[in-house]
Parts: C-alpha cells; sequence; structure tokens
C-alpha cells in the first residue's frame, strides 16, 4: 500500500469577505522548517490591491455607522473564532519560527496565537471608550457647549512586518477597525500563512464583508501603490525598509494621508522598523495612543440655554 502525499494548501486572498484568486494568476511557493513545499499563497498584483480598496471604501461608511457597543462585539466574535482556529494558527506560525516540531516552537507559536487573541480582546473593550479619552469638552466663552469628537479616517492601508506574522498583524489592524475603519492588508512576504488562516476566521466571524482585507505578495511591488493610492487615507506599516517608508511618505503628497510607521521603541518615527520591536509588550502595543493616529477630530458648537 503507498503512503499518501500530502497536498499543499494553496491560499487565496481575502477581499470583501470573500476568497478570489489573484487576477495576475501569480502564486508563490511557501517553504517550511527543512526546506519543502507546505503551501503556495496568491502573488497580490496592483489590480488586486484597487479592488480590495474598492471594497473597504464600500464597507466603511456602514461599519463606521454602526454602534461602538456593536463593533466591540464583532471585534470579540472574531476572537472568538481565532480561539477556535489556535491550533492551526500555531502550526503555521511553526513555519516562522524555523524549528518546526521542536519544543521551543511549539511555545513560541502558542504564546504568539493566544497574545494575538488577548490583543483583540483588548481593543474590542476599546471600541466604545476611545472617544472619551480622544475627544473633549472644551471651555468656550458665550452661551454654547463645545465638544471634540474623533471620527474614522475611511480606508487605511496596513503593511505587515516578517517577524511575529500574526501578533504584528493583529496589533496593527485591531486599532484601525475598532474605530470604525476599514483596512487593507499586505500580509508577511516569509510567512503569510498566519494572515491567510486568520482571513478564515474573519469569514466565519461576525465581521462585515470587505472591513478587513487582506492581501498576499511582496512588499516592494505594492508599497508604491498603496502610498499612491488616493482612496487610502492612511498608513499603519513596520518592518518596512527605509526606500519604502520613504515611498509611504512621499506618498502622503497625493491625498494628505497620514503614515504612521512602528519603530523599534513603539513610537512614530521617520524610520524604518528594523527588528527589535517588542510586539508582545502590551505598555507600547495597546492603548488609545495607537487608535489616535487613525480618526479625525471634528469641533461641534450646540448653543446652550445658559
Amino acid at each position: 500500500m503507498t503512503t499518501r502525499l500530502p497536498i499543499p494548501k494553496t491560499y487565496k486572498l481575502f477581499i470583501n469577505g470573500q476568497f478570489p484568486r489573484t487576477e495576475s494568476g501569480r502564486s508563490v511557493k511557501i517553504a517550511g522548517a527543512a526546506g519543502n513545499t507546505v503551501a503556495h499563497t496568491c502573488h497580490a498584483s496592483r489590480k488586486d490591491l484597487r479592488n480590495a480598496v474598492e471594497a473597504a471604501a464600500g464597507a466603511q461608511a456602514k461599519w463606521a455607522g454602526a454602534t461602538a457597543y456593536l463593533r466591540a462585539q464583532i471585534l470579540y466574535r472574531l476572537a472568538e473564532m481565532m480561539e477556535g482556529k489556535a491550533g492551526e494558527l500555531a502550526e503555521a506560525h511553526r513555519l516562522e519560527a524555523g524549528a518546526a516540531g521542536t519544543h521551543g516552537s511549539e511555545s513560541r507559536a502558542t504564546l504568539e496565537v493566544a497574545a494575538a487573541i488577548d490583543r483583540i480582546i483588548h481593543y474590542a473593550g476599546w471600541a466604545d471608550k476611545y472617544p472619551q479619552v480622544l475627544g473633549c469638552a472644551n471651555p468656550v466663552a458665550g452661551p454654547y457647549h463645545n465638544f471634540t469628537v474623533p471620527e474614522p479616517v475611511g480606508v487605511v492601508g496596513i503593511v505587515c512586518p516578517d517577524d511575529h506574522p500574526l501578533l504584528a498583524l493583529v496589533s496593527l489592524v485591531a486599532p484601525v477597525v475598532c474605530a470604525g475603519n476599514a483596512c487593507v492588508v499586505l500580509a508577511s512576504e516569509t510567512n503569510p500563512i498566519p494572515a491567510c488562516i486568520l482571513a478564515e476566521a474573519i469569514a466565519t466571524s461576525d465581521m462585515p464583508g470587505g472591513v478587513i482585507n487582506i492581501l498576499t505578495g511582496f512588499r516592494d511591488e505594492l508599497v508604491p501603490h498603496f502610498a499612491s493610492h488616493r482612496e487610502i487615507a492612511a498608513i499603519h506599516a513596520a518592518g518596512v525598509t527605509p526606500e519604502q517608508r520613504k515611498t509611504l511618505e512621499l506618498g502622503a503628497a497625493e491625498n494628505l494621508k497620514r503614515v504612521t510607521v512602528r519603530s523599534s521603541d513603539g513610537a512614530t518615527k521617520r524610520r524604518s522598523d528594523e527588528g527589535g520591536f517588542d510586539w508582545f509588550d502590551d505598555e507600547r502595543c495597546e492603548g488609545p495612543q495607537w487608535i489616535e493616529p487613525f480618526v479625525e477630530f471634528k469641533t461641534i458648537w450646540h448653543p446652550s440655554s445658559a
């Protein structure tokens, strides 16, 4: 009796709640720790990016119009779906760990999945609280009430680093979507499989189609299009090279998009994140300061009877 070899899975893109193949027909082999091909992923093109941005733009207004309590519930439901796929996510993460099957890689993978789930829950809790922290009631002269309230910027482009392909992605995405934005994500180049499995969890959660869209491909090819696309109102990136960072910042001239690059000290600086960023550090990776770059502030004047 012959032993059947496992068939490497081909992961598709995740756009508008569906799993289309790339329009270019290209794919990328993903190698395991032993150098064998364990899966194929789509090699996304500029057209795929445009399709993802259109889906995000179409979904964003309704997502922003949902109550903060509902957005929190949906994010919590996503965490539940991730919990159900924890084993699969951990197995995929071991490719990035580089030591499949070893005790150390198993521990690291399990810790990363647990931290990613906890981070989703953290930002679910902020969905109905960040307006009180970032907004304010302003003292003014005259019979008026004056309020400053945060509102989502719209569609956010997210560029993920290669290290910690699941936790980094979740850390970049969660503060964006909890505030009512939609996003287009470019997953890790070296190990995009955790992002592809996360897409399956998103599809089976209550997350509306188009709020989170995930592409797999190469930063050198897609970063210039993230930078120049006029419908992308902001960028949230980590792990980019100095050249890619410069491209993103120069792209801000197209539509005055906000460019936030996470540096190794957790701040927003005009340099790349070349490793050293501790994605497990809750103090640096959590809180309303991660939400603030992706909201605009609207000031409201209202007559007062006094």
